[in-house]
């Protein structure tokens, strides 16, 4: 696998609280962030929807997303008919049991609005995300897009290292370039 070693190192940083970013490709278009302008953390975190708040300077009760494997979506989340959701368009329930286990990305209902994702879709995002699921059994990130509030998304890299110079952003993965920047 191209860039292992680098994949590590990022899902090793989440492991030791640190929020980060990815940054490749093509910006998205659209309301979502799905995994080339990425703010990314540890979905287990009891404060991590307050911490990813505090970086992106938005009011403490608001939400945040996960992007999840899509072949374990049905097994977090009551996906009803739905065999993926690669645009964070529904919200739907997580298991009950599992909401202990990911309190960043639940919203206070019960209910999350997940991106699934697979290989074809995004290999790179897939691969990070399969790397943390290997590491901590929890085949997902808390995912919301690389901007702080107010502000357009992230749309070149000097934008990205603007947001990481004034914010407590710990570093953004340039998986074309790569490379980790602190």
């Amino acid at each position: 696998m191209v860039g292992y070693s680098l994949l590590k190192e990022v899902v090793d940083r989440l492991l030791d609280k640190q929020v980060g970013a990815i940054f490749q490709g093509c910006a998205e278009f659209g309301a979502r962030a799905l995994g080339n302008r990425s703010i990314i953390c540890d979905p287990r975190l009891p404060d991590g929807k307050d911490i990813v708040n505090s970086i992106k300077n938005r009011e403490w009760y608001r939400p945040f997303a996960a992007t999840v494997l899509e072949e374990y979506a049905h097994e977090w989340f009551i996906m009803g008919k739905l065999k993926s959701s690669p645009y964070m368009l529904f919200a739907v329930q997580t298991i009950p049991d599992k909401i202990k286990q990911i309190p960043a990305v639940v919203h206070v209902d019960g209910t999350c609005r997940p991106q699934t994702v697979n290989a074809s879709e995004n290999l790179i995002w897939y691969n990070l995300i399969k790397e943390f699921n290997n590491a901590t059994s929890v085949p997902m990130v808390l995912n919301t897009s690389l901007n702080i509030a107010g502000e357009p998304l992230a749309h070149t890299e000097e934008d990205a290292m603007s947001i990481l110079k004034r914010s407590k952003l710990n570093f953004i993965y340039f998986p074309e370039m790569e490379g980790i920047i602190e």
